[in-house]
């Protein structure tokens, strides 16, 4: 299972997002390492800089990172980021991005919480699995809903300050 949450705090102007998981997790070795561009524990390439653009990112803002991991348990990585900050890249196409994690997880699970001072909008797609029975998530008629579903309920929740 992986966790996603984004907490928008315009009071504080803070932009937090925390993943978690629920994988193999990290010895102490490969956690100091973690955020090294140049380590990865991939086989199919050579470097790993999600989390080192990551971390990057969010320090530019004035935010913060930090990732804790125990071995055999998961991972989680929090980054705060300066959310008026002019440095702060845009979140993009998140409805695009959720559509893509949820209908081609190849059997990960994903709980995806977003929560402004508007209100709070949630989705775990073993939920959505046990609605919808034997039911795909990638269905044609299943992924339009989803769509639709995921906008309407992020919008209601968009900070219109």
């Amino acid at each position: 299972m992986v966790g996603i949450e984004i907490t928008e705090l315009p009071k504080e102007d803070h932009l937090i997002i925390t993943i978690t998981d629920d994988g193999c997790g990290m010895n102490p070795e490969q956690l100091q390492i973690a955020i090294d561009p140049f380590y990865t524990s991939r086989t199919t390439r050579k470097v790993g800089l999600g989390l080192s653009l990551f971390k990057q990112n969010a320090e530019m803002t004035g935010g913060s990172f930090n990732i804790e991991s125990e071995l055999g348990k998961g991972t989680k990585v929090t980054a705060v980021f300066g959310l008026s900050h002019i440095d702060r890249p845009v979140m993009g196409d998140l409805v695009g991005t959720l559509l893509l994690l949820i209908c081609s997880s190849g059997g990960t699970d994903y709980v995806f919480k977003h929560q402004t001072p508007s209100g709070k909008f949630g989705v775990d797609t073993r939920e959505l699995k046990q609605t919808l029975e034997n039911v795909p998530l990638n269905n044609p008629e299943v992924r339009s809903f989803l769509k639709e579903m995921l906008q309407e309920n992020l919008e209601q929740i968009q900070i219109t300050e």
